[in-house]
């Protein structure tokens, strides 16, 4: 009994750690770290180099390593020879990205665009606001999870959660 009081605490104590992003196509988390052998065969032909040997040795997805974006090439899915990363796992990302408009730099008056010109997708527009800055408006529909947008960010205001 206090085996599984002690596994319910930790587990309690990961619900506020931040979301891993995991590299594209992963398994549910849970799947994910049963069927992921951490041998780093995805991190060595990531061409980015945003896929690093995580928590656990678990690969992970660092979009802030060398301001880099996930080209989607597929290169580690691949070669992820486990099926812990496979092309048939949906959807691509199990995370969505998400402004904080408290920390956004426009909403703040401050002219600032730097996340929209680094989406090469559109996925980031800027709206007029009559008396001041143009504010960015994320179209989920049109993001490819790539992350090009989030180390550009001067305030780390756009922030990755877990897709509903």
């Amino acid at each position: 009994m206090a085996t599984d009081r002690a596994k319910r605490a930790l587990f309690r104590g990961k619900a506020n750690a931040p979301l891993v992003v995991r590299p594209p196509h992963a398994l549910a988390e849970s799947q994910f770290t049963e069927t992921c052998t951490r041998c780093e065969k995805c991190i060595a032909v990531c061409p980015t180099n945003i896929i690093v040997k995580g928590s656990g040795g678990f690969p992970e997805i660092d979009f802030g390593a060398g301001a880099k974006e996930c080209e989607l090439c597929n290169k580690c899915v691949e070669a992820c020879q486990d099926d812990a990363l496979n092309a048939a796992n949906e959807p691509v990302w199990r995370w969505q990205l998400t402004l904080n408009e408290q920390a956004c730099l426009p909403f703040q008056g401050v002219a600032c665009r730097s996340c929209g010109e680094y989406c090469a997708d559109s996925a980031i527009r800027f709206q007029p606001k009559i008396g001041g800055q143009f504010t960015p408006e994320l179209i989920l529909e049109a993001c490819t999870g790539c992350g090009a947008c989030i180390h550009p960010c001067p305030t780390n205001a756009l922030q990755i959660q877990p897709a509903d």
